[in-house]
């Protein structure tokens, strides 16, 4: 059902307070309600859930998608997964005893999905070696004899010396 222009000017007029926001506007038609409280389901139930898993896991599920009474729970990695699918029966049980309608869990890797909690990499704050200590690698270099160190420290020379 659509309105006309003048029912939604008439709309406005007569609900000047009326909520702005983006979940102001999903609740206020019958269409978008619907997402609003899928939106609202999704979020209580990847709590529900998040209580169960063990931290490292908590900060990197989501839950993906419900469909009768299986729940896809949504992770970044195969690592991820792995560990997921082995807790799935107690998630399921869980959740059940909880008051969920859901007794099957689906796991789903979605590599797009953001790794929260893990570090980024960390820029390597790398210092040239100085003139006295090339010097001192040299010396070492000269008296050791043939083999993998002796090669290493080589290698080490030659990446140093300008």
């Amino acid at each position: 059902m659509h309105t006309t222009p003048s029912q939604r000017q008439a709309r406005k007029k007569t609900a000047p307070d009326a909520d702005l926001s983006a979940i102001g506007w999903l609740g206020s038609d019958q269409h978008t309600a619907g997402v609003l409280t899928t939106a609202r389901m999704l979020l209580a139930i990847e709590q529900a859930a998040g209580a169960i898993l063990p931290p490292a896991l908590r900060q990197v599920c989501r839950v993906a998608r419900i469909d009768r009474q299986q729940v896809t729970l949504a992770v970044p990695g195969a690592a991820h997964a792995a560990k997921l699918r082995q807790l799935a029966p107690r998630i399921a049980q869980r959740l059940s005893e909880s008051g969920w309608n859901l007794n099957q869990v689906q796991v789903r890797v979605q590599a797009g999905l953001p790794h929260i909690g893990t570090n980024p990499p960390r820029a390597k704050n790398v210092e040239p070696l100085g003139a006295q200590a090339l010097d001192a690698f040299e010396a070492l270099h000269a008296s050791l004899r043939p083999g993998p160190l002796a090669d290493a420290v080589g290698r080490l020379l030659a990446h140093h010396k300008p």
